[in-house]
C-alpha cells in the first residue's frame, strides 16, 4: 500500500470545498440569466448583471494572492465560503416591484459579492496544487489537469441545477436552499481541515502580487484572449439566441425552454471539464518537455480560431433562425469547448510551471486577474455585440480574440532551455 503524500488530505479538503463553490456558482449564473431575461430585461442589461462579478474577480485575484502570501491558504478559502453564502441570502432580498435600474444595481452588487467569493476559493485551490502536487514524471500537469477538469464538471451540472431548480422550486426558494447547503459545507471544512498548506508570510508585500517573469505576462495576456472569445458568446449571445428559437412565449413554453438551455450549458461545461481533466493524456504530457507544452500553446489556440470563423459564415447565411443553424451551432460549440478545453488545461499547467514556489499565490493571482478581465471583456461585449450586430457579431468577436490569444501564446519561451544553451 503506497503512502499518500504529504499534504494530500488538505489538497483533498480544499478540492472537496471548491466543487461544492462551483457548483452553486454555475446554478447562480444560470438562474440570474433566465430569470432576469423573463423579466424583460435586454441582453445589455443582463450583460451588466455580471459585469461587477468579473470587476471584482480583478481586484481579488490581486489581493488574495497577497492575502494568501500573508495569512495563509486556509483563509482565503474560507472567506471565499462564507462570503457566497452572504451573497446567495442578499439576492433572496430582492424586491420584483422595484424599478429595472434598482434590479440591475442591486443584483450587479450581489454578484460583485459573488465574484469576490469564487476567486479566493479558485485562487486558494490552485496555489495548493503548486504547493502539493509531486514534481516527477508529469504530475503537476496530471493534478491540476485534474483539478480544473473535474472543477468545471462540477460547474456544468451547476448550470443543469439552476435551470432546474429555477423551473421547479422558483428564483427565491432555489437560492436559499444553495445557501443552507454551502453554509453547512462550510462548517465541515473548517471543522475537519487537515494541516499540509502553508500559514503565511509576514513580510509579503503588496507590491510583489505584479510578476516581472516575460512567460507569466504573456501568458497572463494570452488567458485575457482566450477567456474573452468564450464568454463573448457564453454568457448572453448564445443563451438568448437558444431562448428565441426554443420558448413559444408561454409559461409551459419557459419551462421547456429552461431544461434544456440548462441543459446544453451544463452538458457544454461537463464536456470541457472532463477534456480537461484528459488533456495530458491528450497532449502525452509525460512524453514531452516543458519547451514543447509552451509551444503547443499557440498552436491549440490556432485550432481553435477555426471554430468561430465557420460558425460565423454559417450564420451569415442563414437569413433567420433556422433547424440546421441550430444543430449547427450545438455542434460547432461542442467542437470549441473540446478544443478550448485543451488551451485552458495548457495554460493552468504553464502558470504552474512558469511560477516560483515562494510566490506561487502572487503568480497565481495576477494569472486569475488576467482570466477575470478577459471575462470582464467578454461579459460587456457579449451584451453589446448581439444587441448591436446579432449573433454574427458575437461569433465574429470571438474569433478575432481567439486569434489574438494564439498570437500572444507565440510569444512565450522555455527559460530553462535558454539558461543552459
Amino acid at each position: 500500500m503506497t503512502e499518500r503524500p504529504e499534504g494530500l488530505s488538505a489538497y483533498i479538503a480544499v478540492t472537496a470545498a471548491y466543487w461544492a463553490f462551483m457548483l452553486t456558482d454555475g446554478a447562480l449564473r444560470m438562474l440570474v440569466l433566465l430569470h432576469f431575461h423573463t423579466l424583460g430585461f435586454s441582453p445589455v442589461q443582463l450583460a451588466y448583471l455580471f459585469v461587477l462579478y468579473e470587476i471584482a474577480g480583478m481586484v481579488t485575484n490581486l489581493a488574495a494572492g497577497w492575502i494568501a502570501a500573508r495569512f495563509g491558504l486556509t483563509s482565503t478559502l474560507y472567506a471565499g465560503l462564507g462570503l457566497q453564502v452572504v451573497a446567495l441570502l442578499a439576492l433572496t432580498q430582492l424586491d420584483p416591484n422595484w424599478a429595472i435600474g434598482a434590479s440591475v444595481t442591486y443584483v450587479m452588487i450581489v454578484q460583485g459579492a459573488s465574484g469576490v467569493a469564487k476567486d479566493l476559493a479558485k485562487m486558494s485551490s490552485k496555489s495548493a496544487v503548486k504547493l502539493l502536487a509531486p514534481t516527477e514524471g508529469g504530475e503537476l500537469f496530471r493534478w491540476v489537469a485534474l483539478l480544473t477538469g473535474s472543477k468545471n464538471a462540477v460547474k456544468g451540472l451547476g448550470f443543469l441545477l439552476g435551470a432546474a431548480m429555477l423551473a421547479i422550486l422558483g428564483f427565491q426558494a432555489a437560492i436559499i436552499v444553495m445557501a443552507i447547503v454551502l453554509a453547512v459545507i462550510l462548517f465541515a471544512v473548517v471543522r475537519f481541515m487537515p494541516p499540509g498548506l502553508p500559514k503565511g508570510r509576514k513580510g509579503a508585500k503588496f507590491s510583489e502580487v505584479f510578476s516581472k517573469s516575460a512567460n507569466v505576462n504573456w501568458l497572463s495576456a494570452a488567458r485575457v484572449f482566450l477567456f474573452g472569445a468564450r464568454d463573448v458568446w457564453f454568457v448572453v449571445g448564445i443563451p438568448i439566441y437558444f431562448y428565441a428559437v426554443l420558448s413559444d412565449g408561454t409559461e409551459e413554453g419557459n419551462r421547456a425552454a429552461f431544461f434544456m438551455i440548462g441543459t446544453f450549458m451544463a452538458f457544454w461545461i461537463i464536456l470541457y471539464g472532463v477534456i480537461q481533466a484528459n488533456a495530458p493524456k491528450i497532449l502525452r504530457s509525460q512524453d514531452r518537455t516543458k519547451g514543447d507544452l509552451i509551444n503547443a500553446a499557440r498552436s491549440w489556440a490556432a485550432a481553435l480560431f477555426c471554430v468561430p470563423s465557420v460558425l460565423t459564415v454559417a450564420v451569415l447565411i442563414s437569413d433567420e433562425p433556422q433547424t440546421w443553424l441550430t444543430i449547427t451551432l450545438v455542434l460547432g460549440l461542442l467542437v470549441f469547448g473540446a478544443l478550448f478545453a485543451v488551451n485552458s488545461a495548457l495554460h493552468s499547467y504553464l502558470i504552474l510551471a512558469f511560477a516560483k514556489s515562494e510566490r506561487v499565490t502572487m503568480d497565481v493571482g495576477f494569472y486569475y486577474m488576467a482570466n477575470a478581465t478577459g471575462r470582464l471583456l467578454g461579459t460587456v461585449l457579449s451584451g453589446l455585440t448581439y444587441q448591436i450586430g446579432g449573433l454574427p457579431l458575437v461569433l465574429g468577436t470571438a474569433a478575432v480574440m481567439v486569434a489574438l490569444a494564439a498570437i500572444t501564446s507565440g510569444k512565450l519561451t522555455d527559460q530553462s532551455q535558454e539558461a543552459h544553451a
